[in-house]
């Protein structure tokens, strides 16, 4: 084998150790990539992990402290995601922070995660489906008062005022291009998904732009007919966080029957 080398010329040498190198470098990377993608579980319905908050628009994560503690209280695990800067940047790139904060709980040793999303925190949990790998974790998601379709009021706030939409705005706007990439992909088939909404919603308007197919959509007054919620409210009313702890613990995520919404 020495007599081998010693007969290469100095540039042949070169060659074959850069060669080499980059066979390691090569094989190092895929076996990263094997690693991280062999990490991601899919989800299964008896092995419940963290519960994933996603605040609205503007990323006040103080907004779901309370359905978080509620959340708690029901004996499960829960996080408020902070999105970046201050919520109203690129949608995707606040989908990327929680595709991260997924690959953490997992990296931790959770079997899956459940997702809550309010606002426009709801069409990032859905842009994280339908662009990330480590959504093949999620197990249950709900959503309250989210824009999946867009909210006439972002258009208004551009047109009324030039330059104060911002990226997250912008991307709301019924018929956005963000909107209409992902209303193509429909949500996977055995993802319990519950959307919430309430018709007294003047942000997200008309209210039903929650509705998604697939989903199990429900207005509140449905349930609580003559219930007044407003859309600030979503996160902090007693029937909306009891459908929220029910939708991640129960089989049946609404009680329709007439005594549902006092339970």
């Amino acid at each position: 084998m020495r007599g081998w080398w010693s007969a290469l010329s100095a540039p042949r040498r070169r060659l074959m150790v850069g060669l080499g190198v980059l066979v390691l470098v090569g094989a190092v990377g895929i076996g990263v990539v094997l690693t991280r993608g062999g990490a991601i579980p899919t989800a299964a319905q008896d092995r419940p992990g963290p519960v994933l908050l996603v605040p609205g628009y503007g990323g006040n994560r103080d907004s779901l402290a309370g359905l978080a503690e509620r959340v708690r209280a029901a004996g499960r695990s829960a996080v408020v995601v902070a999105l970046p800067g201050d919520g109203t940047g690129d949608l995707r790139a606040q989908a990327a922070v929680l595709d991260d904060a997924v690959r953490a709980a997992v990296d931790d040793g959770a079997p899956s995660v459940d997702l809550v999303g309010y606002s426009a925190g709801g069409v990032v949990v859905r842009l994280w489906l339908a662009e990330h790998d480590t959504a093949r974790a999620a197990r249950r998601v709900v959503t309250l008062g989210s824009p999946l379709h867009g909210t006439a009021l972002a258009g208004e706030g551009g047109l009324l005022v030039p330059g104060a939409c911002p990226v997250a705005c912008t991307q709301l706007t019924p018929g956005s291009t963000l909107l209409t990439e992902v209303d193509r992909r429909p949500i996977p088939d055995a993802l319990p998904w519950l959307s919430i909404w309430t018709d007294d919603d003047t942000t997200v308007r008309p209210p039903d732009s929650a509705r998604l197919t697939g989903a199990v959509n429900v207005a509140l007054q449905q349930l609580c007919p003559g219930a007044v919620v407003a859309h600030s409210q979503l996160p902090t009313d007693p029937a909306v966080t009891g459908l929220v702890v029910r939708a991640l613990t129960d089989a049946e995520p609404v009680d329709r029957t007439p005594t549902g919404c006092a339970r």
